[in-house]
C-alpha cells in the first residue's frame, strides 16, 4: 500500500512538472490523456507516412467556388446548396485525399491545405447526416474518443483520418500559429465563420489576420467593452497556443484597440447549434 501511494505521488509530481514545462492548462491535460487512451485502444492515426515524398500541390479553386455559392459574409452556411453541388464537393475532397502535403511543400502551403481539409470535410460530415440541429447530434461523446471529430470517415493518402487529428496532431503541433483557431470551422454558431474563400499559401497571412479581426470583433462571439470582457471559450480551451507567441490579452489588444488588458477575463457558453 505504501509503495502504491509513493508511486501515485511520484506520478502526480511528474504530471505537475510536465504541465508547467509545457505551459498546459486543464484542456491540454484532458486532450493529452484522451490522446493516450486513443493510442492504447489503437485508434490514433499513423502520421509517419505523410510528407515523406514529393506530391502534387492541390488547387483550391473548386473549394472557393463552393464557398462563394453557399456561405454568407457572416459565415452562415447553406447546406442544402452544398447538397445540390455534392458532386463538385466530392471532386474537391477527392483531390485532398489523393494529394496529401509532401516534402516539396512550403509550410504555408501545408497549413492552407490542412485548414481547407478540416473545413471541407466538416461540411461533408454535416451533409452525410443532414438535416440535424447540431454537429454533436451525430455523436455526443467524449472528445478525442467518440465524438464527431473522432469519426474516421475520410482518407488522406491511404490513411483513415478524423478531424481531431488534423486539428490537434497536425495544425496545433506542426505550426506555431494560434490564429488557426479563427480559421477552422466546427459547423456551429459559436465557431469562427466559415470563410467565403479557400485559404491560399500566398494570401495566408492576410487571411488569418482578417479571420482574427472578424472573430474578435464579432459581438456574437466575444463581448468586449469597458464594463467587462466575456470571450469565446476558444481562448480558454487553447490558451497555451496563444501563450506560445504572446498571450490571449495581447491578441485581443492587437485586434481590438479598446480592450483593457487590466480586465479579468470571463468566458461565454459555447453554442453548438448548426451554423446555417
Amino acid at each position: 500500500m505504501k509503495y502504491v501511494l509513493y508511486s501515485l505521488l511520484f506520478l502526480i509530481i511528474a504530471l505537475i512538472g510536465y504541465v508547467k514545462i509545457n505551459d498546459m492548462n486543464i484542456n491540454d491535460i484532458g486532450l493529452k490523456v484522451l490522446g493516450w487512451v486513443k493510442k492504447i485502444k489503437g485508434e490514433s492515426v499513423d502520421l509517419t507516412t505523410l510528407e515523406t515524398t514529393k506530391t502534387n500541390k492541390v488547387n483550391h479553386t473548386i473549394w472557393t467556388e463552393l464557398l462563394q455559392n453557399n456561405v454568407t459574409v457572416a459565415g452562415k452556411v447553406n447546406y442544402e446548396g452544398f447538397i445540390a453541388e455534392q458532386a463538385k464537393l466530392d471532386n474537391y475532397l477527392g483531390l485532398l485525399s489523393a494529394n496529401p502535403p509532401g516534402n516539396n511543400w512550403t509550410d504555408a502551403e501545408k497549413m492552407a491545405y490542412w485548414i481547407n481539409a478540416y473545413n471541407a470535410f466538416t461540411v461533408k460530415l454535416i451533409l452525410d447526416n443532414y438535416p440535424l440541429k447540431s454537429i454533436k447530434d451525430i455523436v455526443d461523446g467524449l472528445p478525442m474518443i467518440n465524438s464527431p471529430w473522432d469519426l474516421k470517415f475520410f482518407k488522406i493518402g491511404k490513411t483513415d483520418f478524423d478531424l481531431n487529428t488534423i486539428e490537434h496532431e497536425i495544425l496545433r503541433k506542426q505550426f506555431v500559429e494560434p490564429r488557426i483557431h479563427f480559421a477552422i470551422n466546427c459547423a456551429s454558431f459559436s465557431c469562427p465563420r466559415l470563410r467565403m474563400e479557400a485559404f491560399e499559401a500566398n494570401q495566408l497571412e492576410a487571411q488569418l489576420a482578417d479571420q482574427a479581426n472578424f472573430f474578435i470583433n464579432n459581438p456574437n462571439k466575444n463581448n468586449i467593452s469597458k464594463q467587462g470582457t466575456k470571450l469565446s471559450k476558444i481562448f480558454s480551451w487553447f490558451e497555451s497556443d496563444f501563450n506560445k507567441k504572446s498571450s490571449v490579452k495581447a491578441y485581443l489588444k492587437k485586434y481590438h484597440a479598446a480592450f483593457n488588458e487590466e480586465q479579468e477575463l470571463e468566458y461565454l457558453d459555447y453554442n453548438w447549434t448548426l451554423n446555417e
